[in-house]
């Protein structure tokens, strides 16, 4: 018995879902995907941190003048952080010193 199944590429499903390279549609779904990305490896970042300091997410809540709902929403990656957030965040953690990493162009202080 022959089986016909038609398998198709991924990358035939996602220029049909994203739009092909080079499109906007595209360049807007890739911008989006690293944001999200990023802001969850930062959300991981700072609930490492908190649970290496045996707080709660009510706990840094308080020291940063939130709700608990907020510290969730950075640690899960559901929120963007911009860079005056994640400093208020990790100096509440005890992180006094944060450098950028710009390749070849060199390292920014951040705080």
């Amino acid at each position: 018995m022959a089986n016909n199944i038609k398998l198709t590429p991924l990358n035939e499903i996602v220029d049909r879902v994203w739009g092909e390279l080079g499109t906007p549609e595209r360049d807007d779904m890739e911008l989006k995907l690293k944001e999200e990305v990023n802001a969850y490896f930062v959300g991981d970042a700072i609930r490492q941190v908190r649970k290496q300091l045996n707080l709660t997410q009510d706990e840094l809540g308080e020291r940063l003048g939130v709700k608990r709902a907020q510290i969730c929403k950075l640690e899960s990656g559901k929120t963007s952080i911009n860079l005056s957030t994640m400093s208020r965040v990790f100096k509440a953690l005890g992180v006094s010193t944060a450098t950028l990493n710009l390749g070849s162009v060199g390292s920014v202080v951040l705080w």
